[in-house]
């Protein structure tokens, strides 16, 4: 395969990766009766084993013992923010709303990293920002209204927004990330390692720590590989290769809406227009966002870590 070949190749692997997720998420959950600390603790289990793995075979092991104090300290931090407090946030909010609202909801964080890159990353907000904005939380809206104005059901709302809180820890992740200029995947084991620590003292001090069952187990070995860890190396492969990151990184739009197929066929949610077109919306938003390839969503960064 030619070199361009192999970048789609690996993009699409990702894409289809990432698709899956949330289907895990929900049977997961179902497994573990919405045990987000168990399943959390696994998920990271399995991901550092995929990260460590992968160092090694990168060639990179001596450094992770070569990271300078202020490297460890900002793992510290940065661990503290994912994979622990964006995980539990994200799960529990996949625990109380369908799939098809919790997922395009958590996709609403490149809209709040324009608003953040404001005070954070000092840049201004040109007018294709602001319209991309008000098209994308058109879009929020129409989900959480679930199309309908007048019956608003309150009792979704402790759900939506968690799964918009994730959002926003992401994209405050995303941003301290990219301001620590250590080698991507030296970087993201050390941040794991200091979740797992937290999610582990976490985990002790409240349910304790137990053996669930294989299915459980799967579940989280799944969720580990492919959203934690395995899809992070075939979307670097994908950069890695690519003539264009800007044509590649069209690719990964396609996810949330193949992740809506899988929650019909695999979870057997039913499917709104309302979540739909609501997530059409997002996503329309977010590519007028980055249509100006010199901001903070130049399509080559956009999906560095995600």
């Amino acid at each position: 395969m030619t070199g361009s070949q192999k970048s789609f190749f690996y993009a699409g692997m990702a894409t289809l990766c990432w698709s899956t997720v949330a289907s895990a998420f929900k049977l997961t959950l179902g497994i573990l009766q919405n045990d987000v600390f168990t399943m959390l603790f696994y998920s990271v289990l399995f991901s550092l084993i995929v990260l460590f793995l992968t160092v090694l075979f990168q060639g990179k092991g001596r450094e992770i013992f070569n990271v300078s104090a202020k490297g460890i300290v900002s793992s510290m931090f940065l661990g503290l923010i994912n994979p622990f407090l964006y995980y539990i946030i994200l799960f529990k909010s996949y625990s109380l709303l369908p799939g098809r609202e919790a997922q395009p909801l958590n996709y609403t964080w490149p809209v709040i990293l324009t608003l953040l890159s404001v005070p954070l990353l000092r840049q201004k907000l040109k007018w294709t920002h602001l319209l991309g904005i008000l098209i994308s939380f058109g879009g929020v809206l129409i989900i959480v209204m679930r199309g309908q104005v007048r019956n608003m059901n309150l009792a979704h709302w402790p759900g939506i927004f968690l799964a918009l809180g994730s959002a926003f820890v992401w994209a405050l992740y995303w941003i301290l990330n990219l301001k620590d200029e250590r080698e991507a995947t030296i970087k993201l084991l050390l941040n794991f390692c200091f979740g797992f620590f937290y999610i582990t003292v976490t985990l002790y001090l409240t349910e304790g720590i137990v053996l669930p069952s294989w299915k459980s187990l799967v579940g989280t070995l799944w969720i580990g590989f492919f959203e934690m860890g395995l899809t992070f190396i075939f979307w670097m492969k994908a950069l890695e290769y690519a003539e264009s990151t800007s044509i590649v990184s069209n690719v990964v739009y396609l996810s949330p809406f193949i992740s809506l197929i899988f929650l019909k066929f695999i979870i057997r949610e039913q499917l709104y227009f309302s979540s739909i077109f609501g997530l059409f919306l997002i996503i329309a938003g977010i590519l007028v966002q980055i249509s100006k390839p010199k901001n903070v969503f130049s399509k080559s960064s956009f999906y560095e870590y995600k």
